[in-house]
């Protein structure tokens, strides 16, 4: 489609459209919950196109939540508040301190490492933000790097909560655009890894600079075999839930079924959990999955009316009446993404702008698994970009530190993650060797 002719398809697009979404995004700036805009926003594009029969939102709210993997978000959640009660996660830490803690910066890097390790249970990165900061800061503090550094550190391994499988984001993904969670848990592995090694060396660049760290411990084969037979119970944790799921044993609504049910037994069994624990984690994952199930509901209405509109094949003509050229395109959803990272979480911004952008991601010749890793990786990367960075107001919380004064030295990851985040726009191979 030509310029002209795109011109003349945006008009086409009225106030009935219009309207409602202004008031959509004006009620997510203004603190209304994401579900409630969304839906409201729903509701007034249906009532004012007509395009489809209002009856479409009532029957699509129970289809958009009835699936079995869905099943799997309130087990994972509920999998981390049981390891952080439990204090295995006090375990995982102690094993990444003493795998990495001979480097010269091995404290910075066992925080990133046990970042990861808490991924691969709770697949959240707001949860894991919270549980190793609580942990990790003070002695980043006591070891000498400045509290706003040491808050940007954390935040930054923190991202890896939603990129290193299994993640909660994957299995929305999964669900909105009706692909495996599975193969996309085998697709995010190697992009997963990469963001944790890039958090580590930026973290040696800047104390190669800054000299955070004056001092470090010798590595020991002892002191680490010691550690990790001390954390094996931990340890089983992923080995069960990562081990069981790209084996094909289980499915990861099984794998989370089976987390919840290891880590309340081990942790029973050790005295750090009472049964009188269990009816508060309960309603810990109820209070999250109360967040993140009614947005996934009223996202397929919102999906059908979007479509029944032509919205995306419109922002595909839009975008390719500018440029033709591939890697621009792909920049340009790049850039959309980093933005809506900064002011949103994940599971709102996978439900609204993954049908919308899938089919410019298939126009500059990505795939399904191309562009569903590429999104969930660059929405982490939003996640600590200052000034709005979701992550840094999270560690901001636990500490009391500015926001901006940890907005100056999370820039640096930025940087190092932007890279990570290019390097699997134009590398398909990185993510795409799992579906051949």
């Amino acid at each position: 489609m030509e310029f002209m002719e795109l011109q003349q398809a945006a008009a086409s697009l009225d106030w009935t459209f219009y309207a409602p979404l202004a008031a959509l995004i004006v009620m997510i700036l203004v603190g209304v919950p994401v579900w409630v805009a969304i839906g409201l926003g729903t509701l007034g594009m249906l009532t004012f196109t007509e395009t489809l029969p209002l009856s479409v939102f009532g029957e699509s709210l129970f289809e958009g939540i009835n699936a079995f993997a869905l099943i799997a978000v309130p087990l994972f959640i509920l999998t981390g508040d049981a390891l952080v009660r439990s204090g295995l996660s006090g375990k995982l830490l102690d094993v990444a301190e003493a795998s990495v803690g001979g480097l010269k910066t091995g404290l910075g890097s066992s925080t990133t490492l046990g970042c990861g390790f808490f991924a691969c249970i709770s697949g959240s990165d707001a949860a894991g933000a919270a549980a190793v900061g609580r942990m990790t800061i003070p002695r980043l503090v006591e070891r000498g790097y400045p509290l706003p550094a040491a808050c940007a550190l954390v935040a930054s391994g923190a991202c890896t909560g939603i990129l290193i499988p299994p993640s909660i984001a994957y299995i929305v993904m999964g669900l909105v655009l009706g692909m495996s969670a599975s193969t996309l848990f085998l697709a995010a592995a190697i992009p997963g890894v990469m963001v944790m090694i890039s958090v580590m060396a930026t973290n040696m660049v800047l104390n190669r600079i800054y000299g955070f760290e004056g001092d470090r411990e010798r590595f020991s084969w002892r002191r680490w075999i010691d550690t990790v037979w001390d954390a094996r119970w931990a340890l089983f944790v992923p080995v069960v839930i990562l081990g069981g799921i790209y084996t094909g044993i289980f499915t990861p609504t099984e794998a989370a079924s089976v987390a919840v049910v290891v880590v309340v037994i081990i942790g029973l069994r050790q005295g750090r959990l009472t049964l009188g624990d269990i009816p508060r984690m309960l309603e810990s994952s109820a209070r999250v999955c109360g967040v993140i199930v009614p947005i996934i509901a009223v996202s397929l209405p919102l999906a059908q009316s979007l479509a029944s509109l032509d919205i995306p094949q419109t922002l595909v003509s839009g975008i390719s009446g500018v440029t033709d050229a591939p890697w621009l395109m792909i920049l340009m959803m790049i850039g959309i993404l980093v933005l809506a990272g900064c002011v949103m979480e994940t599971t709102p911004n996978i439900v609204i702008l993954a049908p919308l952008l899938l089919p410019l991601a298939l126009e500059a010749g990505m795939n399904e698994f191309h562009f569903a890793i590429l999104m969930v990786t660059t929405l982490g990367l939003g996640f600590i970009t200052p000034p709005l960075g979701l992550n840094l107001f999270v560690v901001s919380g636990l500490t009391r530190c500015s926001v901006l004064s940890i907005a100056r030295y999370a820039l640096p990851f930025v940087l190092g993650m932007l890279i990570v985040v290019l390097m699997i726009a134009y590398l398909p191979w990185l993510s795409t060797w799992a579906i051949g």
